[in-house]
Order: C-alpha cells, then structure tokens, then sequence
C-alpha cells in the first residue's frame, strides 16, 4: 500500500498523497488505497470528452439508446461484484445493495427508451412559415455523486446525460472510490472512447471539476457542497443541477392508527441506517396519539437494535457528526428512550435512537443528521405541526400521514417542498421527478425531465423565400388572402 509522509485521517477515510485509504465500517480494518486524480489527470479528462463530444452528439439517438441498454446488460452481469465492494466499502447490506444495482440496470434501460423519444415543440406562426424547436446536448458533463445509493442514483444521472448526447466525467464520492472506479470499468465499454469517463479523488477533484470549463454539472451531496457548485457554475457559466440535503418532516394527525404511523417513523427514520436523502429527520405528532405512538416508535427501534438489522454508518466522521446532533439534543432536554449512545467495539455502528422532548432550536430538528435517528416534538393541534413541518431552510421532500381530506389538501398546498408524500414514507411511480427548494438543491434530479436538465433547446424557424420576378410561382397566400 502506497503512503507518503504526509497523512490525514478523517473517519474511516485516510487521505495520503497516494489517495484515499478505506476502512471497512463493520471492522475497522484497512481495506484499499485508491489514487487521487491530480490537476493534469482532471485537465486531460476534460480534454478527451470535449474531443468527444461533437461526434456523441451527432450519433443518432437510437444509437445512443442502444449503447444504454448494452451499458445496462453489463451492470446486470456485474451486479453481486458491485455489492461487494458497495457493502465492503459503505457497511451497506449486501442485499440492499443488490437492490441499488436492479434499480441503476432499470433507469439505463428506462432512459434508453426515453431519450430517443424526447420530443420537441410545433410554434404556431404564419401559414407560410415552419417553427419548432430542438433539444440539443449541452456538451461535457460532470457527474458528482454520493456513497449512500452510489449505483442507483449515478446510474440515473449517467443514463440521462448519455442519451442526451452529452460526454460525461463521473466522480464517484471518496466515500466509495473503488465502487465507482468497478462501476466505470463495468459501463465505460458500452460506448466510444472519451464518451464516458471516471475520475476518483475527494472533495479538490471534484472542486477542481467544477471550476473547469465544463457545460454541465450535477451533484447529488450535502448541501455545503452544492452550494459552492452552484457558485462555481455562475462563474463558468455551467448548468447546474443539485439534489442536495434535507430535514424532512413527518407529520402525524390525530385520527389515524398510531402503531401503524410508528411503523412507517421507523421505515423512513431508520431505512438504510437514516442515510437517505428524503429520510424522515423530524416528526410532529398530535398530542391526541403521542403516547401510543411514541411507545411503538421506541419498540420499533429497540426490536432493531437487538436483532442486528441497522447497519454502520458508513465511516466514524459520519457517526461523530451524527451523535453530536445527538447530544446537543439531550443537552436542550430531550429524552433518548432508545439508542443515543456510541456503542463499544468496532467500526462505526450508531443504534436506531428515538428522541422524545425535542425543541424548534436543536440541530435534530434543523439540520440533516442523516442518521437512525427519530426526533419527535409533540403538537396540540394539525396547524401547530404542519406551522413547523414548513419551516427551515432545506426544501426536499414531507410525509403527511393523515385520514383528514382536508388536512391533506392543506398540506400538499402549504408544504414549501418538491416532493410530498401522504401516507406513505417512500415510494413514488416510475419516472416521477421534483424540483428541490432551498438549500435542498435545484432542478429536476429524476424522470422524463431530467433529459431537458441535460439539453438546450434551438428554436428555428424556416419560411420558403420569396418567388423570382415573373415566375407566379413559389409563394405561398398568406392566410389573410384567402377566401
């Protein structure tokens, strides 16, 4: 293993001037060293997909479609590798894993349909005349993305821009480099040299990616980064798209079934050890049911915890930055009734912890802890919960578990989100898409409209020219002329 005399370590990650150490989060063993790309490595990486672009582009889209589905054949057949180094390198169940990768192999193929039917628009104008418009690519994209659902969520943005014609430098997160070096190995085939490149390195690479000359980035990450992204592409002039974090609240009515809503707190709460971007972080629940409720959220998480079931945080940074929410909670008088405490042994477990007491003012309640933690504040009325579900600053995603048709309607309107979701934490339709608000990002992140995210759209407009003197032909009566 490559070392220098210089070396940092953060959590289970070692930065060295060889690159980044991993460390598996179930042990805390050592497992691999990947070498960071330098400036010149980013320069050339820019260089080559700029070179490729014009001939991407100007491949027909049914091509470019058919590249997608060879691309998603091939993460098809590499899937058990893939989790292996997804749970090695994350703590990430193997099983879940899996399930990532199906659903990187089913966005390859859905945008392999998609992207040579996007369809542009007829503008109505003179008889005479023809207009419409054409999506375009914009032309070299950077692809920044995260080490909680690496397969799954690359897979969406690499096959939204490669259908678009557009050449694409991913960089995966630090957090998982060998994945994204194995997922780059395994997609890169399927289309021509310099159309699909992958760079590894931290938080210089990708900043450095930002600041070349690039035409697009999208970045799926915390909220600190993308702002910095954001104000990198003003300067360069890049689009942007950004799905970055969240504090998303759950808010609980009184009239429906409190063991049933401790359930779904659990699933959104607890999912994926709370490391989702739209996981649950805060939970209103009317006063009418918060007994019952509360006592089978703490049920929920203790049956967690004692079989086994909440996997590591992914390294020791994360886990301290997660306890540290953690204990500015129970120092402003919050109640851990199950979990809250850093366990003994290795690696960088943290218990499904349920936090009872909270307060508007603690970091649970206003920042993204993206961790298995529950936060519940009591409510007297729906609009005192749903008044606090729609304050803070990150704008991603709200549950609203609710039999009230009315209280839902007030929701759904009053909800400065881009995705809300009643009586069900997760889920969604194939395709479905939002718009992140505030400090959660901007654009869409997913679906049909991820594809304009990666075009510009060409207006043009043709009219015959006018006849020559004297033929009486090759004009066209305008439609005033007509009888």
């Amino acid at each position: 293993m490559p070392t220098t005399a210089i070396e940092t370590t953060a959590g289970n990650e070692t930065t060295r001037g060889a690159g980044v150490t991993i460390q598996d989060p179930r042990t805390g063993e050592v497992l691999w060293t990947v070498p960071e790309a330098g400036p010149d490595a980013v320069n050339d990486a820019v260089s080559v997909a700029r070179r490729a672009a014009p001939g991407w582009a100007g491949t027909a889209p049914a091509e470019r479609g058919a590249a997608l589905r060879a691309a998603a054949k091939a993460l098809e057949a590499a899937a058990e590798e893939l989790a292996g180094l997804n749970a090695s390198e994350t703590g990430r169940p193997e099983a879940e894993a899996l399930a990532g990768i199906a659903a990187g192999v089913s966005t390859l193929e859905q945008y392999a349909e998609l992207g040579p039917v996007q369809r542009g628009h007829s503008l109505r104008g003179s008889r005479s005349a023809t207009d419409y418009t054409v999506a375009e690519p914009r032309g070299v994209a950077v692809l920044l993305t995260p080490w909680n659902d690496p397969v799954a969520v690359a897979c969406g943005l690499i096959g939204a821009a490669l259908v678009t014609g557009n050449t694409v430098i991913h960089k995966p997160s630090e957090r998982c480099p060998r994945l994204g070096e194995a997922l780059g190995e395994v997609l890169a085939p399927a289309f021509p040299a310099g159309v699909f490149l992958t760079i590894s390195g931290g938080a210089g690479v990708g900043a450095a990616l930002s600041q070349a000359e690039v035409d697009v980035i999208a970045h799926v990450g915390s909220s600190a980064s993308g702002s910095r992204i954001a104000r990198a592409g003003a300067l360069t002039g890049a689009h942007v798209i950004r799905e970055n974090g969240g504090n998303d609240p759950l808010l609980v009515d009184r009239d429906v079934d409190p063991a049933w809503a401790a359930g779904q707190a659990a699933i959104g709460a607890f999912a994926n050890s709370g490391q989702i971007c739209t996981s649950v972080e805060r939970i209103y629940v009317h006063r009418d049911i918060a007994k019952e409720f509360c006592s089978a959220l703490e049920a929920e998480a203790a049956l967690r915890n004692s079989n086994g079931t909440v996997a590591p945080l992914v390294d020791l940074r994360m886990r301290d930055a997660v306890h540290a929410h953690v204990a500015d909670a129970l120092a402003q008088g919050a109640r851990a009734v199950e979990g809250g405490a850093v366990p003994d042994g290795p690696g960088s477990f943290y218990p499904a912890t349920v936090l009872l007491d909270c307060t508007d003012g603690m970091q649970v309640m206003t920042e993204e802890t993206f961790g298995p933690v529950a936060s519940v504040q009591v409510v007297d009325t729906f609009d005192d919960g749903l008044r606090l579900a729609c304050s803070g600053k990150y704008g991603l995603a709200a549950t609203v578990l609710s039999s009230n048709i009315a209280h839902i309607q007030q929701a759904v309107a009053a909800l400065p989100v881009g995705t809300v979701k009643i009586n069900a934490v997760f889920g969604g339709a194939p395709g479905g898409a939002a718009q992140p608000r505030g400090e959660s990002g901007a654009g869409f992140g997913y679906g049909p409209e991820l594809l304009d995210e990666f075009t510009q759209v060409k207006v043009v407009h043709i009219e015959a020219p006018p006849a020559p003197a004297g033929s009486g032909a090759g004009s066209v009566p305008e439609e005033q002329d007509l009888p």
